[in-house]
């Protein structure tokens, strides 16, 4: 029997992108990819950018530049390029074929990062069926690659073991992956039916990957959710209560973070976890404010958002990280409800964010003062069940209760 041996190297990587349009994103997008290379373990050795009409459909770069990467990955010593957009099967082979090095693309890298990041079983079932998915029509483009470089980028999780299969036990892996994913849907939908039933309203984070979202969670609820200043620090959601000013309590779920180009196939695959913002009450859309890129990052934001048809929600925007503005700074989102400047770092800004929650959630809450006779006990299990009990006492005359009922089962605890 023969035996590989696998051992974790520092990638050199090129970064590759075409600029189809004079000023658009393409340089900041790069920086970006740069981000996730460093995140997934990856060394930037240098950026090329094409510009051109569009995107070569045989190679993604004309042969000039071709050419010059090739230069530059033996002069750089570098082990692959990174491109900035996903790549076709032909894009793939070529390159390879012409580069004789490892080629990756943007889906490929976050792919990757999601990989090592997944702990939950149903993070790595979303993760694996995005690899699946997305390997299934490159089967042939990644082989040499992977056994001339013996591991790194794009060889983590569960698609390593999977790479060798044919197309057809990879669409039996995925038919199975769907169906294990589909129980958990079921799960996730039972959960926020009970949610939906008891008396707690539900305010998802969201935004841009690296806005704060973790280190929000953990200053308002103490959840311990990993906090690191890398793209996709957390990947699998995290609930808990926060206790508002008014003895009234809300449930907080991060959720994974945008980001531009984010690949359909995570989409997808991550749609039960990304759709916990869709049956939120409230959305806290948390913005790195001391990101000069604030502007764009809040687009993809709302646009992902759209996409997967979260509309008509309360929204808070948190700009947040104003300790490393000495100024201040002054913020607008027209499409919030209300705007806040916060740290979650320092805490600054975060009683506000509390009385902010509780104003809506009594929005359509009657605060009310009874006594109960004892033969009408039974209206305090409505009370119980839907509303929030503040004070209980039991006296001769019956049962004194203070509470918050929402405003359509009013009629029913009087």
């Amino acid at each position: 029997m023969q035996y590989y041996e696998f051992h974790e190297i520092e990638e050199r990587v090129i970064l590759v992108g075409v600029q189809t349009q004079e000023g658009d994103d393409t340089a900041s997008s790069l920086d970006e990819l740069e981000e996730l290379a460093r995140t997934a373990g990856a060394k930037t050795v240098a950026k090329v950018i094409q510009n051109r009409e569009a995107v070569h459909p045989g190679t993604y770069i004309g042969k000039g530049k071709i050419e010059e990467i090739r230069q530059l990955i033996y002069a750089l010593d570098a082990t692959g390029i990174i491109c900035d957009d996903e790549l076709s099967t032909a894009q793939y082979n070529n390159l390879e074929q012409e580069l004789d090095c490892k080629i990756m693309d943007r889906t490929l890298l976050i792919l990757d990062i999601f990989a090592a990041r997944a702990t939950s079983s149903e993070g790595k079932i979303q993760v694996e069926l995005a690899q699946l998915r997305y390997r299934a029509a490159r089967l042939v483009g990644l082989r040499n690659s992977l056994s001339r470089l013996g591991g790194g980028i794009g060889t983590r999780g569960p698609g390593e073991k999977k790479l060798e299969m044919d197309r057809r036990l990879i669409k039996s892996r995925i038919s199975q992956l769907k169906s294990e994913l589909e129980n958990v849907k079921k799960h996730r939908e039972l959960i926020r039916g009970q949610r939906k039933d008891g008396r707690m309203k539900v305010a998802a984070i969201v935004g841009y990957t690296n806005a704060g979202k973790s280190t929000l969670l953990n200053r308002l609820t103490g959840a311990g959710v990993l906090e690191e200043d890398k793209l996709f620090a957390t990947l699998d959601p995290t609930t808990r209560v926060l206790e508002l000013p008014g003895q009234q309590q809300v449930l907080l779920t991060d959720t994974v973070g945008f980001i531009r180009k984010l690949p359909h196939h995570l989409i997808e695959a991550f749609r039960s976890t990304l759709e916990e913002a869709k049956y939120a009450d409230i959305l806290i859309h948390v913005v790195d404010a001391s990101n000069p890129r604030m502007d764009e990052q809040m687009y993809i934001v709302y646009e992902t958002l759209r996409q997967l048809g979260v509309e008509q929600k309360k929204v808070i925007t948190l700009f947040n990280k104003i300790d490393k503005l000495p100024d201040g700074g002054v913020f607008r989102d027209f499409k919030a409800d209300y705007v806040l400047k916060v740290s979650a770092r320092t805490g600054s800004g975060l009683e506000e964010l509390k009385q902010t929650l509780e104003e809506i959630v009594l929005e359509n809450q009657v605060y009310i003062e009874r006594l109960y006779p004892y033969e009408h006990a039974g209206r305090l299990a409505v009370i119980r069940q839907y509303g929030q009990v503040i004070k209980e006492e039991y006296t001769d005359q019956g049962i004194s209760v203070s509470a918050y009922i929402p405003r359509e089962y009013y009629v029913k605890v009087t």
